[in-house]
């Protein structure tokens, strides 16, 4: 059985469900909590990387047309507009999250602490690999050494030292880990570094992540998977025609983040039967993004693959040469009818959907609803 089976025979309820989120206006989770940490790379960022410090194939973020549609200025965001986690924000009555190095900014409802071009391996791995050029030094390594220094300031060093302390802290918490792998996959191209081995280290300091957060004492955390990368204007540019799947994607891309996604659900499983107090909620990042594929007309999606900011032309209007951002390129009219925001990232409206599906849809596991009613026996 391919292991698209699923998704095909579900496809008409998937459908029908979709079709009902672009008819009605979801009404969220609404204020269940009064604080989000964020984690994860560029799809989670909300200005933790610029055009300075950022990857050089991120270089331009910093410059319009990134952040036209609702900030109408560059926030550092990689995409047009907002984000999934700006729109979980939104759901829970919270401000948008600020960047953990904007040292300047208003912490007391959350912080996010992801970084553009972070790999959930540490840097040394790939400095030892001589993988360096244009790879962000941040890992999920660093971004929890940022998240513990908040904790330190609030007294908070573990669930059993200070249980007290913590439990202040993450009792109306929420803990919101994106996909973290990609790019840990994306660097190895083509090296000498197997995708076997990326998916072992990937996994496991995932799963590490979520082993000191939950001995920090977090009861709440939303852990997503790796979306269908191959479905990316970049992996269709890269990669032979031949190499497709059923949707049209790259076969061969999309195959090794379900995989990998198969093995984190199995760690995460794992981790609710040893944290039996905890809510660990899977959000599969993976089927959301080949749902709205499969029903893209359906939403209003007129260019599935075509970038909307870019240069080049052809099937994919996508360049490495020519960036979004950079003179040579130029953005789309109405960023709200195509998936792909710059080869690499998404649209606003791509986020919106897919946040849609993931706070009132059937691709998390337990359903977010289910963690919200646990967080509200608690109180």
């Amino acid at each position: 059985m391919s292991i698209f089976s699923t998704m095909i025979a579900t496809a008409t309820a998937v459908a029908t469900f979709l079709l009902l989120l672009t008819l009605t206006s979801a009404n969220g989770p609404n204020r269940h909590f009064n604080k989000i940490y964020a984690f994860g790379a560029s799809y989670v960022d909300t200005g933790n990387t610029n055009a300075t410090t950022a990857p050089s194939i991120f270089r331009y973020a910093s410059n319009l047309p990134y952040g036209r549609t609702f900030f109408h200025r560059p926030t550092n965001r990689y995409s047009d507009g907002r984000l999934v986690i700006d729109f979980v924000a939104e759901s829970l009555s919270l401000p948008y999250l600020p960047p953990y190095l904007n040292l300047e900014a208003d912490t007391s409802t959350g912080i996010n602490y992801a970084v553009a071009g972070s790999t959930a391996i540490e840097h040394e791995f790939f400095v030892e690999n001589n993988l360096t050029l244009a790879i962000t030094p941040q890992s999920l390594q660093t971004q929890l050494s940022w998240f513990n220094k908040t904790l330190e300031g609030l007294n908070c060093k573990s669930a059993k030292s200070t249980s007290r302390e913590c439990r202040a802290v993450f009792r109306d918490s929420l803990v919101w880990l994106g996909q973290m792998g990609s790019n840990d996959y994306t660097y190895t191209l083509r090296s000498n570094v197997s995708a076997e081995t990326i998916q072992r280290l990937a996994i496991d300091r995932v799963t590490r992540f979520l082993e000191a957060v939950l001995n920090k004492g977090a009861k709440y955390i939303v852990v997503e998977g790796l979306p269908a990368s191959g479905c990316l204007a970049i992996s269709l540019f890269l990669s032979p025609a031949s190499d497709r799947d059923d949707l049209g994607c790259v076969a061969s891309v999309n195959n090794q983040r379900f995989i990998h996604n198969t093995i984190l659900q199995a760690n995460i499983q794992n981790l609710r039967i040893r944290y039996p107090k905890a809510v660990i909620v899977y959000a599969d990042y993976w089927n959301a993004y080949r749902s709205i594929i499969w029903n893209g007309p359906r939403l209003g999606f007129q260019e599935l693959y075509k970038v909307c900011c870019g240069a080049g032309g052809g099937p994919y209007n996508f360049n490495l040469a020519a960036i979004c951002g950079s003179q040579s390129a130029s953005s789309c009219q109405d960023p709200s009818q195509y998936v792909n925001w710059d080869g690499l990232h998404l649209t606003e409206a791509m986020h919106k959907v897919l946040s849609d599906l993931f706070l009132e849809g059937p691709f998390t596991y337990p359903p977010l609803k289910y963690l919200l009613s646990r967080k509200n026996d608690s109180n």
